[in-house]
């Protein structure tokens, strides 16, 4: 039984996906910028800044260590 349905009310029941990839897109983006946004307010006003550099501090410093300790064969 075929029904002859205007066109609107045919693309209005049709399950056509067009665009939601793009959709889904956009939200992502929008996370990870909200995301970005929140890191970089806590690195710089929430005292994250002096806990990364304490990491680089950290990392730096057994860096050296590791590249001056000089071991002596026999």
């Amino acid at each position: 039984m075929n029904f002859h349905l205007p066109h609107r009310l045919r693309r209005l029941l049709d399950n056509d996906d067009e665009g939601q990839a793009t959709t889904e897109y956009a939200l992502i983006l929008l996370a990870a910028a909200v995301i970005a946004v929140l890191v970089i307010t806590w690195a710089t006003a929430g005292g994250g800044a002096g806990r990364i550099g304490d990491l680089f501090d950290s990392v730096f410093d057994g860096v050296l260590d590791k590249t001056t300790q000089t071991t002596v064969g026999p």
